[in-house]
């Protein structure tokens, strides 16, 4: 996919930049990058990555599907989705809100899971926490 040309207005940001304010590594945001995920704005003269907001928004998108464990694949489609919304005609709109609605559903599902995990996390650390104190006060 070609740099698009950046819109009247929107600010151009270097990659360690774009790093910093979305809270992804240089390394991550390249990575994403030779996966299709990403492309950058516009190139600087010197040949740099440049990212607007739009860009970011993106990258945030990719950041938050991350720890639910989705693919770059499935990644890919949902931001193929999102970008063909803004231009779909009724009948392909209705079909991309489906593959949304599939997306949404799978991301709860997989929440619920870390929620579930959590759960028996903090409930182990919990009982380690009494073990602590309950050993702990007989030394003392």
């Amino acid at each position: 996919m070609p740099p698009r040309t950046p819109a009247a207005g929107n600010r151009l940001m270097q990659i360690g930049e774009a790093a910093e304010r979305i809270g992804l590594s240089i390394r991550t945001i390249r990575h994403y990058e030779d996966a299709g995920l990403i492309v950058p704005s516009a190139r600087s003269e010197g040949g740099f990555r440049l990212y607007t907001e739009p860009d970011l928004e993106r990258l945030a998108v990719v950041k938050r599907m991350k720890p639910l464990g989705f693919t770059l694949d499935e990644m890919r489609d949902l931001l193929a989705a999102l970008d063909a919304l803004a231009t779909a005609d009724d009948e392909e709109r209705r079909t991309l809100l489906d593959r949304l609605g599939m997306f949404h559903a799978a991301a709860a599902t997989r929440v619920a899971a870390l929620r579930e995990q959590l759960a028996v996390a903090e409930e182990f650390a919990g009982t380690l926490r009494a073990r602590l104190d309950h050993h702990g006060s007989r030394t003392t």
